[in-house]
């Protein structure tokens, strides 16, 4: 292959990285927006906080700085548990989070739910700076050397035809599509997401009809949550540096990929991320690097001129 197609071709993997990342980030935007019509602005910090789950868990996974019983099997157990553990505790902090500060004001003007939900980012934000790090960047995994799952946080890169691919690339790509798809079905397939649906049309008759509003509320908060973190746990290995402020561009990064999807669609959030990524990355390497971050808020403006309804969404008509 001539060198022009092969650095075409390493962008398209570069960018397909990144937008796995916005794409799970996404999904909990869009989630939480088509049951409750609510963007919740914390949802990038709940991602941040994910990261320090991981963090504290795989120190704890570690202790006197050697993990025990290391090898492939131990590698694989250990980032199961991390990942899982970082899940539970998102997944409780999106509970928190709705019963406390958004259920209280369900009812009232959005733009009072819109308030709150840059009042909690912000408490995430800089609550996160009185932990032991403070605001200090912090290495993840935890430790100068990779002590934790070794086999699996040392990188491993493959050539194919001068394009190279690493392990964190197809493991980022391949869970982001096995939540998409596990949440299709969740959506589309089982009676959570039947009352999910339900309460997305109308809350006040899901309400009429025995269907527990507040429950399902709740849990897709903790869904959401759930797949911030896991995003929040791909994300931090290859790039291994975390911080309180860590989930704010992502985050707002991941509103434009669920604007430009579809918010309210999965698979548009899923399509949104991967689109965004790969902007992002053909921008930069081919423009100016320093466009990278401006290009995701140039989508938004583009989208919300000609096709605010996004990729997937739906053109709806509102009565007065």
């Amino acid at each position: 292959m001539s060198d022009a197609l092969v650095e075409l071709l390493q962008h398209l993997v570069n960018g397909l990285s990144v937008g796995t990342i916005y794409a799970l980030i996404a999904l909990g935007y869009t989630m939480v927006y088509g049951v409750l019509k609510l963007i919740n602005f914390a949802h990038g910090d709940v991602y941040m906080v994910g990261a320090y789950a991981g963090f504290y868990l795989a120190d704890l996974l570690t202790p006197g700085g050697r993990a025990a019983g290391d090898g492939a099997a131990g590698a694989m157990l250990r980032a199961l548990v991390v990942t899982a553990g970082a899940m539970a505790i998102c997944g409780l902090l999106g509970y928190l989070i709705e019963r406390l500060a958004y259920r209280p004001l369900r009812g009232q003007a959005r733009i009072t739910s819109l308030i709150t939900a840059i009042g909690v980012s912000f408490l995430l934000e800089y609550g996160f700076q009185l932990q032991p790090w403070g605001f200090m960047p912090i290495p993840f995994p935890p430790g100068p050397s990779p002590r934790f799952f070794p086999e699996l946080v040392r990188r491993a890169d493959w050539s194919l035809g001068g394009v190279s691919i690493s392990n964190y690339d197809v493991i980022g790509l391949a869970v982001a599509l096995a939540l998409m798809l596990g949440l299709q079905f969740v959506v589309f397939r089982t009676r959570f997401g039947t009352a999910m649906r339900a309460v997305s049309f109308d809350p006040q008759v899901a309400g009429l009809m025995g269907i527990p509003v507040n429950r399902i509320i709740s849990w897709t908060f903790v869904l959401g949550s759930a797949l911030a973190a896991a995003a929040a746990i791909l994300n931090a290995v290859p790039r291994p540096q975390i911080n309180p402020l860590f989930g704010l561009m992502p985050g707002l990064k991941a509103f434009v990929a669920a604007v430009l999807g579809g918010i309210g669609s999965v698979p548009g959030a899923m399509v949104g991320g991967l689109v965004l990524g790969l902007a992002e990355e053909f921008v930069a390497a081919y423009t100016l690097s320093s466009l990278k971050d401006a290009i995701a808020f140039t989508v938004l403006i583009l989208v919300l001129l000609f096709r605010p309804e996004g990729l997937f969404g739906r053109v709806t008509v509102e009565k007065v």
